[in-house]
């Protein structure tokens, strides 16, 4: 399919949550882009974290819409605030985590498309990780070119 140009506005976009007050809004879908692009908007709650990983064949940016994230990129630790935008190369291990008092807002971008498949897959499944036995889990993270390497190092 051929990439045709796109506008969602406020409020649009598929939903799914994660825990009470953690949730994601898919905003750009792989195969809506050509597999350009995925973005979606999370909402993490104060204590929220990803966990430590890195992604084999997509870059990941975050901007960080309202909150405090603190981000790990390697072996770089920063606390960030509004309009902080972070780059997470493809094959550089990387976390996040709100550290904020408050619940923040990200807007993350994965380029291409790749990585972005896990997230609209749990989005279309609702199968949550923990759910999934450990050969499921290999699966889908082989799939979206994920690797896990272990709890938040934050």
């Amino acid at each position: 399919m051929s990439a045709q140009g796109i506008v969602v506005q406020p409020g649009q976009g598929p939903v799914s949550s994660f825990t009470p007050g953690r949730s994601i809004v898919l905003k750009l879908l792989g195969g809506e882009t050509g597999d350009s692009i995925m973005v979606f908007e999370e909402t993490v709650p104060a204590g929220t974290k990803s966990k430590f990983h890195l992604d084999h064949d997509s870059d990941e940016v975050a901007y960080v819409l309202s909150g405090e994230i603190t981000f790990k990129i390697g072996d770089d630790v920063t606390v960030d605030d509004p309009g902080t935008c972070a780059f997470m190369p493809r094959g550089v291990p990387h976390a996040w985590k709100s550290t904020g008092a408050k619940t923040g807002r990200v807007l993350f971008l994965y380029t291409p498309a790749k990585a972005g498949g896990l997230i609209e897959e749990h989005q279309r499944t609702g199968r949550k990780f923990g759910s999934m036995d450990e050969r499921e889990l290999a699966d889908i993270l082989e799939r979206h070119g994920w690797e896990l390497l272990g709890p938040s190092p934050l």
